[in-house]
């Protein structure tokens, strides 16, 4: 977690940092546990720092000790309305690398006005569970060449599930996808916990603009809205354009904004 640092309270000198464990620090005053700092690689493979600490002179030590011990570079991620925080990652050298939006989506058809949206002629919604295991990986495998080969999968919101190393598709069953007869062309991932998250759709890039995703789109919140769920969330960065306008057009509302920061 990270924890807004405060201007009041301990001395600089008096705190002193130790690296208690792998990417794991403590600062103490006076053998007192007064701030934490952690360090996680995402399945992507970078790695994201955070400071639990309450004070400006805490958390800059630990920022400090912890830059100089850990490769980079390094992320963080912060609420953008956290404005005290964001400030202690820049004092720490951290610079804004991107801004990813919150959007509340909802499901009931007659708001989102995906009642009577249909696939294009020739593909059809394989439905969360049923697809095939061997063509959904190739789906995958090709549609994340194809960002890699663009703007990058960094650019993607960030991959936060742990999954086994070169493993994308963690659980097949969260899937839903779009096919033809002998292939798929795109896909989305719904997956709940304590509520509904939309955490990935994504279209080959020569079928793109043929009304795909937002059929995907409508196949999901339709079966969500029949389960009773009222909403989902996701996450669209902001330089992503056509997912912005997917989203807005079917009424969801940004809640909130996170910025990328990196050093």
């Amino acid at each position: 977690m990270n924890t807004k640092p405060s201007r009041s309270g301990l001395s600089e000198n008096a705190v002193m940092i130790t690296r208690v464990a792998d990417r794991q620090w403590h600062a103490l005053d006076d053998d007192l546990v007064v701030g934490r700092g952690y360090a996680v690689q995402r399945p992507d493979g970078r790695l994201f720092v955070s400071i639990d600490a309450w004070h400006d002179a805490t958390f800059d030590r630990l920022a400090e000790a912890m830059s100089a011990q850990l490769p980079a570079p390094l992320y963080t991620v912060v609420d953008e309305a956290d404005v005290e925080l964001t400030a202690g990652w820049r004092r720490a050298g951290f610079a804004i690398r991107r801004r990813e939006w919150e959007y509340v989506v909802p499901t009931d058809p007659r708001v989102t006005g995906l009642e009577a949206v249909l696939p294009p002629s020739g593909v059809t919604i394989v439905p969360a569970g049923q697809a095939d295991e061997s063509l959904l990986r190739a789906v995958d495998r090709a549609i994340r060449d194809e960002v890699e080969a663009t703007v990058g999968w960094q650019s993607m919101p960030a991959e936060v599930i742990p999954r086994p190393e070169g493993d994308t598709v963690v659980d097949p069953s969260k899937y839903a996808v779009a096919a033809t007869p002998d292939r798929y062309l795109g896909l989305i991932r719904v997956v709940t916990v304590i509520r509904p998250r939309i955490g990935l759709v994504a279209v080959r890039s020569g079928e793109q603009r043929r009304g795909i995703a937002r059929a995907l789109v409508a196949h999901a919140l339709g079966a969500l809205h029949r389960s009773g769920y009222a909403s989902a969330w996701t996450e669209v960065q902001e330089s992503n354009q056509a997912a912005s306008t997917l989203f807005e057009g079917i009424g969801a509302r940004p809640t909130s904004s996170n910025l990328e920061l990196v050093r």
